[in-house]
């Protein structure tokens, strides 16, 4: 890459900051995050809660205070001085509020101390911040010890939160009665207490980080010296005995390794050394890295992996370790080339299993650190792949926003604080040169949310002992260990296709455990015995597929309210092969018939606004219809300004249909069938519809999307698309037609790619030409997730015929039995209906078939008492609280 082109992407990266940062100031400063969708400050309280997520928040401006050190690193000093007089002015850390120990820890103390220390950078310079007196370590020493009541147990281990006001034990404090944290929650406090610490000359800090970090070390599993993610405070005891390098134990085996590098103690070094023996033994999977027991360790305990391990390469470049992190990364920017962003978790074989990206910044960690490490420019190819995602996909008016889903490129209402102290910092470092910066980056080390703590902090009040207690656990063959790590300017050079060499096996890992669609009469015209038949591949329309369960002794029993059932006599298969070949399909057919129940799989559908100003960056999940045009089946979706119908509930025709003809019809939930509703509009003229839910402020982010059922005749005659966004996602659109009038949309399977050189034209042409906008088709699979049956409105009946359009949420629960002789699947029709290994782009089409099962929905009381009527609502509320608990 040259150095014009370096330039221009760092450039690239500043005007990225400078979008998400001015937008946040504006619209949502003094709040803790900015809202990107809906362009205002999320205030806690004030929202609806997210659950633990919200425990980040505390009222103290957190993405200013995340972001002090990050206006340095980008030159941006007038900005910074500015920011820290706002911070020092406006910023309360006495608030009655309950925050995450963890969280506070990591963002808003290692926010102050990284402002510090490049504070007292610039004063030293003699330029900047000359006014400075320490303003702001005197503010992380006064949350220092409002953090400090959370350790207050006999382990030594913090509680998981505190009142910033009240503390833990304190009445008022609403909190101290948790039992169990996270391992990285209290096994990652040691660079931001022991600077503290070193920084003001209070040695509690250090002391209390150390005695925790002591504590975990000391309950580790002595034969695999692996560590579980959940501990119990007070007893020690392991909660949840996998053990991996994701979500819940990350950052505990960074801040080991970093904490020997900024303090010196070379019982952190053996510690790390130790775990990571036990990583590279275990866990490491080259080039998957997935959790074990570690009471077992040669045991799976999971077949996913969470996005939170893109951090691992980086660590392990840091350590020296330097071909696995090249395997590890080359694997996740193959799954970030299918997705376009790295999926909050995905399975082994690299489908989505939760389809979130909150915009993590890790991948750019690691990638940042293994440019450093190789100087290989493939890694700037991969940052320029990241800055033109983002911009494509993730930018939106005010900011730029989390995917609520990485398949359909929806979006989410929410611009982590995280996102402007890490992306923008890594992104940027990767493609400045040493003259770019105004300071030497290697002075410093990264926290793990990328703050920057002085190296020279290791020499500085020393008030801690450095007794080595990690030789009183366990004996350390010191020989198995390297104490330093290669010089890479030796190493890289002497070979520069060194990396290319590793990466190269890797390149199609993700396609090679996805392949494209081959149907089963391709396979039987090759050579050799045909495979046997996978559940996953069944359909109950294939006639070979019939004849191929008929010889493994399974039979097809079509029940009368529309299922089927499988049921596989091992006796009747045409030989002992066969019948094992028929077990092993039904045992597979009942966990995809599992699984969908467990999941509850729905495909959503997305409403893009692609008029000006939004081109397209606006995404809204929607929920489809069971009638209507299919828009999985139509690559280019339906686009058309929108317009409200009068009545506005599309109960009766429409009054105004010249405004309606050639348009989207917009139209409020109730009062009659959703069928009634579509057949008006488009009698009307309309190409296509949304239906606005009339429940005020629900919302596709706390409610589980659902589609819209017929009216139980025959609904051939409609076929415009129909599609249901919640209160919150329809008032966006409402919002937009009152400030733009003229609001453009698309309603398609999934979002398509935003054409940045049409948006350039539609900018200079006036707002309603925005129609002209192309579109490419997303590669990305649409999303499955919860299905909730419409609520009955008043003077509804609702039958639901076609088993095709149906989600699996309506399939039998009964309990399956799988024997030696007999094995039976009720509602294992669900298999068809099964979210494909791969990606649509990568794959052949799927055909739904008969398989999916049916249900029938009759309001009429007397054929339905409404006691079954409520069972089976709380049968679908119990299943949607046990999936938000899975995910949780």
């Amino acid at each position: 890459m040259s150095k014009e082109e370096k330039r221009q992407l760092g450039n690239q990266v500043l005007e990225m900051f400078d979008h998400a940062y001015s937008n946040y100031m504006e619209h949502a400063y003094p709040a803790d995050e900015l809202m990107p969708l809906t362009c205002r400050g999320r205030v806690r309280g004030q929202e609806p809660s997210r659950g633990d997520v919200d425990d980040a928040l505390g009222k103290f401006s957190l993405t200013l205070i995340d972001t002090l050190d990050t206006l340095v690193v980008l030159n941006k000093t007038k900005e910074f001085e500015e920011a820290v007089k706002k911070v020092i002015k406006d910023v309360n850390l006495d608030n009655d509020i309950v925050v995450s120990v963890f969280e506070t820890n990591i963002r808003v103390l290692g926010g102050l101390l990284g402002g510090h220390s490049v504070a007292i950078m610039l004063k030293e310079k003699g330029e900047y911040m000359q006014w400075y007196n320490g303003e702001l370590l005197h503010m992380a020493k006064e949350l220092g010890y409002k953090l400090l009541p959370a350790f207050n147990t006999t382990s030594g281990l913090p509680y998981p939160r505190v009142n910033l006001k009240f503390g833990v034990r304190h009445p008022e404090a609403r909190t101290g009665t948790e039992t169990d944290t996270c391992t990285a929650c209290a096994g990652t406090l040691i660079l931001e207490f022991a600077a503290l610490s070193r920084f003001t000359g209070t040695s509690i800090f250090e002391e209390y980080a150390r005695k925790a970090l002591d504590f975990i070390w000391e309950k580790r599993q002595r034969s695999s010296n692996l560590v579980g993610v959940t501990i119990n405070i007070h007893t020690g005891d392991w909660v949840r005995k996998d053990s991996g390098v994701g979500a819940g134990i990350d950052s505990y085996y960074e801040y080991l390794l970093k904490a020997y590098v900024l303090l010196g103690d070379d019982s952190f070094l053996e510690r790390f050394n130790t775990h990571y023996d036990a990583i590279m033994r275990y866990i490491s999977q080259p080039p998957l890295l997935l959790d074990v027991h570690i009471h077992k360790p040669m045991l799976n305990a999971r077949t996913w992996m969470d996005s939170l391990l893109a951090f691992f390469p980086g660590l392990q470049v840091l350590k020296g370790d330097i071909r696995p992190a090249i395997e590890t990364h080359e694997m996740l920017y193959q799954v970030i080339k299918k997705h376009n962003f790295l999926p909050e978790a995905f399975t082994t074989d690299f489908r989505v299993h939760w389809a979130q990206h909150p915009l993590r910044p890790e991948f750019a960690e690691s990638t940042y650190f293994l440019y450093k490490a190789t100087g290989d420019p493939y890694y700037l190819e991969v940052g320029k792949t990241l800055i033109e995602n983002l911009n494509k996909y993730a930018r939106v008016p005010c900011g730029f926003a989390a995917m609520k889903d990485v398949r359909t490129g929806s979006h989410e209402d929410r611009m982590d604080s995280f996102f402007l102290a890490e992306m923008f910092k890594y992104l940027y470092l990767l493609f400045a040169d040493k003259e770019d910066m105004i300071f030497d980056i290697e002075d410093y080390i990264f926290t793990t949310e990328a703050h920057l703590l002085p190296l020279w902090l290791s020499t500085t009040n020393q008030t801690i002992s450095k007794k080595n207690t990690t030789t009183e656990y366990t004996e350390l063959d010191d020989s198995n260990f390297d104490w330093t790590c290669p010089n890479t300017q030796i190493l890289f050079p002497n070979d520069p296709m060194f990396a290319q060499s590793i990466r190269e096996p890797l390149k199609n890992v993700v396609d090679k455990s996805c392949p494209r669609g081959v149907s089963r009469v391709e396979e039987s015209l090759g050579s050799g015995p045909k495979p046997p038949l996978r559940a996953r591949d069944f359909m109950a329309s294939n006639p070979e597929h019939l004849e191929i369960l008929k010889k493994m002794g399974v039979s097809l029993i079509h029940l009368k309210d529309g299922r089927v059932q499988l049921v596989q006599h091992a006796v009747q298969a045409a030989s002992s092969l066969d019948a094992e070949d028929g077990l092993r399909f039904m045992q597979e057919m009942i966990e995809l018939s599992s699984q969908q129940q467990k999941e509850q799989q729905l495909p959503p559908r997305a409403v893009q606004i692609v008029s000006h100003p939004f081109f397209g960056r606006v995404v809204l999940t929607a929920g489809p219809a069971q009638f209507g045009m299919d828009l999985s089946k139509h690559k280019t979706g339906t686009r058309g300004f929108v317009a409200t119908i009068k009545p506005y509930n599309g109960c009766s025709e429409i009054t105004n249909p010249e405004a309606v003809k050639e348009k989207i019809a917009l139209m409020q939930r109730g009062q009659c069938m959703f069928a009634e509703k579509a057949r008006n509009i488009q009698k009307a003229g309309a190409i296509g519809g949304i239906v606005i839910d009339d429940n005020e402020g629900s919302s596709s982010d706390t409610a589980p999307l659902f589609q819209m059922a017929g009216d139980g005749k025959n609904t051939d005659d409609i076929t415009i698309p129909m599609l249901f966004l919640f209160n919150k996602e329809g008032n966006i659109i409402l919002d937009a037609i009152r400030e733009y009038e003229a609001v453009e949309v698309l309603l398609s399977d999934k979002a398509k790619d935003r054409d940045l050189e049409v948006e350039n034209m539609d900018q200079k042409s006036a707002e309603n030409d925005s129609h002209k906008q192309n579109s490419e088709e997303d590669t990305s699979a649409s999303q499955d997730v919860g299905a909730v049956s419409e609520e009955p409105e008043e003077g509804e009946s609702s039958d639901v015929p076609d088993p095709d359009s149906l989600s699996p949420a309506h399939a039998d629960s009964d309990s399956v039995s799988v024997s030696n002789q007999d094995s039976s699947v009720p509602g294992a029709a669900g298999a068809g209906a099964a979210e494909p290994a791969c990606a649509p782009g990568d794959s052949q089409p799927q055909e739904q078939t008969g398989t999916q099962p049916s249900s029938k929905v009759n309001w009429d009381s007397k054929a339905q008492p409404m006691e079954s009527i409520l069972a089976d609502w709380n049968e679908d509320i119990e299943a949607f609280e046990m999936m938000e608990k899975d995910e949780l």
